[in-house]
């Protein structure tokens, strides 16, 4: 065991080998990404080359040059098979790691959190989620990464362009150790073929939200956040969940997360998948209870479902336009609809044609693109109509901000309201999470026992319950319901079996909650109870996006299409304590589509993690509170009026009301 341990060690600290490991074989059993699309002409691909070999030492490149010339012809990009690691990849405990900070040990377990193959979508591609939201290009930048993390001193800070990690800058002991930019390209070169040039060039990535910025947790951390759209769903259509019937697509990273959501609502879930590998892995997972590929067995197994009422996800291997058709045909009624496919990549992966085979799809898009782009259009109109027939029966749908709406309306199809400006469906942000949850600071925090220990994850769980139900019994009527949600949520979280990967949970909570949880975990460190927890968020929060199709959709003063606010967060997160901050472009609904950013914090039981939790946290929530509450959201400007009253050092701006007759 030290002795394997040592091993892992060692590997780790001595980043590119100077030695070339074998050539390893491609592993089919592993869910791989599609081939992109050919872009670069051979001047460019010669760039490619020269960018990729200067990793490696000159020795080195007639070897590997013929070897990254293929990856480039076969793959669309060179991913450097051959320097994928020996060892095991998963979240190791924090103490495994060979470093000279903790800071630095938790930043290392959470980047292989993200690359464990139980958690990563196409792990051997280094991509997380979302089809092309990676952590790093390739493995000589893992490598280089995790070698400069074992030898970092708190005197430093690691910059990282895009997956490559440019150094270890001098900087001082508060300043974040980790500083993540990905896919920051100038704008008028930020659309989807610059990023699949400059992507192939091996100079930028995408990096999704929390792909990029090594916070990702598995399906958990949208399941809690899909469960609560689903809940306040129904609640909207003034209905129940039980024998409900919800009818989405996607099974891939984050998408994933809808059935078992979908069972913790209580409803009948219906989420088509076309990728047999994944519908595999989510039913070995247990995040579906069935497989159907038959649509008429699947009708049949749904009027049962309910008629029993019952609460069960079913996975359609098949299309989800083919499932619409088929239940309009049957004159089933879905109560809600939606979509979470990949489609801020429509023409890679993200989506797939009706009436072509998984592999036709996977063939056609890298040999003849523009015939892929053709078919996914016509798909995303039949789509579309299909859609409209249900809710002209009376589905409610949402668009789950992944960008369907805005590529069907590119499309052509229809989907534009009577204004023919605006869609005729909102997003599940603008009609349900913007004013029950962002308006009010309430958002995806999260943590992770960084021990590695089942029994931590319990203690924090109970310690966070603690908090929230002592809060409740002096929260304002106005939150009641957030809270009771989430108390629910978090009594049940062991028993639905979320954790994948690292021992780690998420929970909606707003400023204070996030505050007082993270100080008894401090609390809890430094009395000995439970070991180091890093803390995080998803970047689809309060302050962290801006979005305007998707997280500042309800924002309607005009400025939804600004990024001030996921900039000026990103600094202030940066100056107020967070361990690693990271900034993206692109991220949930497309490059270029809107500005996201995350961070990361390490608690350790010190008076100085105490002193960077109050200061951050608070700070995190409420900069996205004011910037609501300045476009006039009512819940916002009730949350920063009560911030203001809690904190004497906060003084917003608010807006003054226009009686509208003065404008008529």
């Amino acid at each position: 065991m030290a002795v394997a341990l040592l091993d892992f060690k060692t590997e780790i600290a001595q980043g590119i080998p100077d030695v070339l490991p074998q050539i390893k074989s491609y592993d089919h059993s592993v869910n791989h990404a599609p081939k992109r699309k050919a872009i670069l002409n051979t001047e460019e691909q010669k760039l490619a080359l020269r960018n990729a070999l200067r990793y490696f030492d000159k020795k080195h490149h007639e070897t590997l040059l013929p070897e990254f010339k293929a990856e480039l012809e076969t793959y669309g990009r060179i991913y450097m098979y051959r320097f994928r690691p020996e060892y095991e990849m998963y979240a190791r405990p924090i103490d495994e790691y060979p470093a000279k900070t903790k800071q630095a040990s938790g930043i290392m377990l959470m980047i292989q959190n993200n690359l464990d193959p139980a958690v990563a979508q196409h792990p051997h591609e280094l991509i997380t989620y979302g089809g092309n939201g990676a952590v790093f290009q390739n493995w000589a930048q893992y490598l280089l990464t995790m070698q400069y993390l074992s030898e970092m001193t708190e005197e430093q800070t690691l910059v990282m362009y895009s997956g490559h990690p440019m150094g270890l800058f001098p900087s001082h002991k508060n300043a974040p150790r980790v500083v993540v930019t990905n896919g920051m390209m100038i704008p008028n070169y930020s659309q989807p073929d610059d990023w699949e040039k400059f992507n192939a060039l091996g100079v930028t990535q995408y990096g999704q939200m929390t792909a990029g910025s090594y916070m990702y947790i598995g399906p958990q951390g949208i399941v809690h956040g899909t469960t609560i759209t689903v809940l306040n769903g129904f609640r909207k259509i003034k209905k129940s969940p039980k024998g409900g019937l919800f009818v989405t697509s996607g099974l891939g990273g984050m998408s994933g997360a809808q059935p078992k959501a979908g069972n913790i609502a209580g409803c009948i879930t219906v989420c088509a998948e076309v990728n047999p590998k994944i519908t595999q892995i989510r039913l070995d997972q247990g995040w579906i209870n069935e497989k159907i590929s038959d649509l008429d067995t699947l009708v049949t197994r749904v009027k049962k479902a309910q008629s029993n009422s019952e609460t069960v996800s079913i996975a359609y291997l098949g299309n989800v336009v083919d499932v619409w058709e088929k239940f309009d045909e049957a004159n089933i009624h879905i109560d809600l609809g939606s979509d979470q496919t990949s489609l801020h990549n429509p023409w890679a992966g993200g989506y797939y044609p009706v009436g072509l085979s998984f592999e036709e799809s996977n063939e056609l898009m890298s040999s003849n693109p523009e015939a892929f782009k053709k078919e996914v259009q016509k798909t995303l109109r039949r789509h579309a109509e299909a859609i409209n027939n249900h809710t002209a029966k009376g589905t409610y749908f949402f668009d789950y901000g992944n960008a369907f709406l805005l590529e069907a309306s590119r499309a052509g199809a229809n989907i534009m309201a009577d204004n023919g400006v605006d869609f005729k469906y909102a997003s599940y942000v603008q009609d349900i999470m913007g004013p029950m949850c962002f308006d009010y600071g309430f958002g995806p925090f999260r943590w992770v026992c960084a021990s590695g220990k089942t029994e931590d994850l319990e203690k924090t769980d109970q310690i966070a319950c603690d908090v929230l139900e002592d809060m409740m019994q002096h929260a304002p009527e106005e939150i009641q319901q957030q809270m009771a949600d989430n108390i629910q949520w978090i009594k049940g979280a062991r028993e639905n079996k979320l954790v994948v990967g690292s021992q780690a949970r998420i929970l909606y909570a707003d400023a204070e909650g996030r505050l007082k949880i993270a100080k008894a975990f401090n609390d809890a460190i430094k009395n000995g109870d439970i070991g180091h927890v890093i803390l995080g968020r998803d970047h689809h929060d309060v302050s962290g996006t801006d979005s305007p199709y998707r997280e500042t959709s309800n924002i309607y003063d005009g400025s939804r299409f600004t990024a001030d606010m996921a900039i000026h967060n990103v600094i202030g997160d940066s100056f107020r304590g967070a361990t690693w901050v990271s900034i993206h472009n692109g991220g949930g609904v497309g490059w270029g589509e809107v500005i996201n950013g995350g961070f990361g914090m390490i608690l350790d039981g010190t008076i100085e993690a105490e002193k960077r939790l109050k200061s951050m946290l608070f700070w995190d929530v409420n900069n996205g509170i004011s910037r609501r509450s300045w476009a006039r959201n009512e819940g916002a400007v009730f949350a920063i009026k009560r911030a203001m009253e809690a904190e004497p050092n906060l003084k917003v701006t608010l807006p003054n009301l226009v009686d509208d007759k003065l404008l008529d």
